[in-house]
């Protein structure tokens, strides 16, 4: 029963469905001009629609979850995910087929192919901030000994799917480290922890890029990493030394921007050729069709919506909302940022899709998951008329 020192207001986010409804609007001009280069047959446009429409369907669900469901459907939703990933490496060919080197996807009649660790991404966000809100509850006196042990569930939590997951979708992979990055800054835990172990890992990644550039086979042989994933570097740091290999993408991609210049070519009117365009490369589109102003919309878009979920978040008064929202604001950052990064050669190229954007129905499935918490959150959302606690 609700008490008489808060008001609940259950009601819609408009600003955000009208961020949903303009991004969905770029998507769809972006992929109707991508698969007009004929590299392919199919009609993506209609089944990013689809994709969509389904999408909402999954925050119709999610929105009539309150804090307390969500928090009773966390570990089973965690615990379904490993069972996902790790059906995954062990299903036949028949139902987990390898696809462009990599077994991430299963083949779902209707759908085509649905990857797992999407919606992975969302059940690691709601596992996390169950476990930081729960930790503080039972330590209430902050001491280095409790930050240490919420740091080792937090992650124990997210390494159990990062290495079900590594050796075969590294783009993912760092997707989870940046949402446990995230949330490890939004937990609390004390800066003598973070410091150290922050150090040592700056020093334990230049030390693999050390073996990257110079010991390519010591990575090889003792942690199995293929060779593509080596050339991804190499064309990355001089694309155009590779670009009848692997740096093609990549030197097609700053072609394309480089040709927009600042207004662009105009819808339609692309000319310069760049495969797979219609899913990690769609910035390019936008970029030589629109140029810097279409470009520069686009960003200012994701920047609305990631202003407009810290300010959900900042609202909230329940800890595990605001957790939840520094998850999302996590993912979709990273997302932005890697994929962009990419195609304009600041970043390595990783195979991550430009969040809401680009093709591929596992990972817009995904998105709107996370959105919809957000809907759930100002769905649910309680005033509080004459007190300032929760």
């Amino acid at each position: 029963m609700t008490s008489n020192n808060e008001k609940t207001t259950s009601k819609l986010d408009y600003s955000l469905v009208f961020i949903l409804i303009l991004l969905f609007l770029a998507s769809c001009v972006a992929i109707f001009s991508a698969q007009a280069s004929g590299q392919y047959d199919s009609n993506f446009l209609v089944k990013q629609i689809v994709f969509y429409i389904i999408g909402c369907c999954i925050i119709a669900v999610v929105i009539r979850l309150d804090s307390d469901q969500l928090k009773k459907l966390t570990w089973y939703a965690y615990g379904f995910g490993i069972f996902m990933l790790v059906l995954l490496m062990v299903a036949p060919d028949s139902i987990a087929p390898e696809i462009k080197g990599s077994k991430n996807w299963f083949k779902v009649p209707g759908i085509g192919s649905l990857q797992p660790s999407e919606f992975v991404k969302i059940f690691i966000i709601l596992a996390l901030a169950r476990s930081i809100e729960d930790h503080h509850q039972k330590n209430l006196e902050k001491t280095v000994k409790s930050d240490f042990w919420l740091l080792l569930k937090l992650g124990i939590i997210t390494m159990v799917p990062l290495l079900l997951i590594i050796r075969e979708d590294l783009g993912t992979s760092l997707v989870f480290l940046a949402i446990l990055l995230g949330m490890i800054f939004i937990s609390g835990i004390t800066w003598k922890l973070l410091i150290p172990i922050f150090s040592v890992g700056i020093a334990l990644i230049s030390t693999i890029f050390y073996f990257v550039l110079l010991k390519p086979e010591l990575l090889e042989k003792y942690l199995g990493v293929e060779q593509y994933q080596f050339g991804r570097i190499y064309s990355w740091l001089d694309p155009y030394n590779f670009q009848s290999s692997t740096g093609y993408h990549l030197t097609r991609s700053l072609l394309a921007i480089g040709s927009g210049q600042t207004d662009g070519k105009g819808y339609g009117n692309r000319e310069v050729y760049l495969p797979e365009s219609h899913t990690d490369f769609i910035f390019s589109v936008v970029g030589e069709e629109f140029g810097f102003i279409g470009a520069s919309v686009l960003i200012s878009l994701f920047f609305l919506l990631i202003y407009h979920i810290t300010k959900v978040g900042m609202e909230t008064k329940n800890n595990f909302y605001t957790y939840i929202c520094v998850g999302v604001i996590s993912m979709i950052t990273f997302h932005v940022f890697q994929n962009i990064g990419m195609t304009i050669g600041v970043l390595p190229i990783t195979g991550i899709p430009l969040p809401f954007i680009s093709y591929g129905g596992s990972s817009l499935m995904g998105n709107m998951f996370g959105i919809g918490l957000i809907f759930s959150i100002r769905y649910h959302y309680k005033k509080y008329m004459f007190s300032t606690t929760a």
